[in-house]
């Protein structure tokens, strides 16, 4: 219920929030399309040259092969140089033209501002529940149908291309390789283009797809709105009051739930760690916790209110970094804070009998 009611667009401060975290509507397939056809194109045009360049390059190695007094005295070296540097002087235009392509695919779907926090690693990715619903949602869905759509239309344009082409390829059998290669060549590159061409609107589409569900998923509902726009009109001074204030009640309603607990923790001086344990409940809860003045308050509390108060500083200082006021404690603590409370209850025990 709460997803239909997000009807409103994004404002420009819930946009910007999103950007940083590298939420930006992008296709992934656009890039692969710009960057396919450009390497094709860069291929058609710089074909020949590198044709031409690499036949110059074999010539010279299997030169330097023919003659082993050269590589005797300048080294194998010579031979892999020379094999090396021809080889990256017929890639370097085509990885140049694909290198521009894709970083310009990238910035005219997204823009030139990188976002730092996008990379940082996000242990809710890891979370099976919400990989189940990406393998099993609508989206997948559709990734599904695209992918389908892809090999059904570059298969399609592949087969038209080739179909009328095969008795001028069979009429090359039997040919020399100077003859037949060319014109291979040729027909093999004019398919992958118009095959690529192909792509290219399959990845339009996807682009359009991926905005679409971006700012879907941008959508605020009414109440959000007006809540943004009330922090935007209040100055500075207002919102820090604001924030003090609600730090002092939750302070106090923190202090209101010490005499419920059954047992403080403490490092003893710095950390003051209430828990509190219910039948009902699955494990003890926190339901206080705080470091120097806090701490001594609620120790303060806790005495005044007979529930005991037990030093353990390795204890106390890792409830106290690790879980938060209202959570319950991790399985890994279950151990060491039900021997906490055994020993408080025997405690206890022992009281009310003398």
């Amino acid at each position: 219920m709460a997803g239909s009611d997000k009807t409103e667009k994004a404002t420009p401060k819930k946009r910007e929030e999103a950007r940083k975290k590298g939420q930006v509507a992008k296709s992934a397939d656009l890039n692969g399309a710009v960057v396919l056809l450009a390497a094709l194109l860069a291929l058609s045009a710089f074909g020949p040259g590198i044709l031409e360049r690499v036949g110059d390059a074999t010539r010279s190695i299997l030169h330097l092969v023919a003659t082993p007094s050269v590589v005797e005295r300048e080294g194998i070296g010579t031979v892999l140089g020379e094999a090396g540097a021809a080889a990256l002087r017929a890639v370097a235009p085509i990885a140049f033209v694909c290198l521009v392509a894709g970083v310009m695919a990238s910035v005219v779907q997204v823009g030139l501002k990188p976002a730092a926090q996008a990379i940082k690693p996000d242990p809710k990715k890891l979370n099976p529940l919400s990989g189940a619903k990406q393998i099993f949602g609508k989206h997948a869905l559709f990734e599904l149908v695209k992918n389908v759509a892809k090999v059904a239309v570059v298969g399609a344009i592949a087969a038209l291309a080739l179909l009328p082409k095969l008795e001028e390829l069979a009429a090359l059998v039997g040919m020399p390789p100077a003859v037949v290669l060319p014109q291979l060549a040729s027909t093999v590159l004019s398919i992958a283009q118009r095959a690529a061409f192909g792509y290219l609107v399959i990845a339009f589409a996807d682009y359009g797809y991926q905005r679409w569900r971006h700012e879907n998923s941008l959508k605020m509902d009414k109440q959000e709105v007006k809540d943004e726009y009330k922090q935007q009109e209040l100055p500075a001074e207002v919102k820090g009051a604001q924030r003090r204030r609600a730090m002092e009640m939750a302070r106090a309603r923190m202090m209101d739930a010490v005499p419920t607990a059954d047992v403080v923790v403490t490092n003893p001086t710095h950390f003051s760690v209430a828990l509190r344990y219910s039948s009902d409940a699955l494990a003890p809860v926190v339901v206080a916790k705080g470091q120097d003045h806090v701490a001594l308050r609620i120790r303060e509390l806790a005495r005044e209110h007979g529930v005991m108060v037990v030093p353990n500083p390795p204890l106390a200082r890792t409830l106290h970094a690790s879980v938060d006021v209202g959570k319950m404690i991790p399985e890994e603590l279950f151990q060491a804070v039900a021997e906490l409370l055994a020993y408080v209850y025997r405690v206890n025990s022992k009281a009310i009998a003398a």
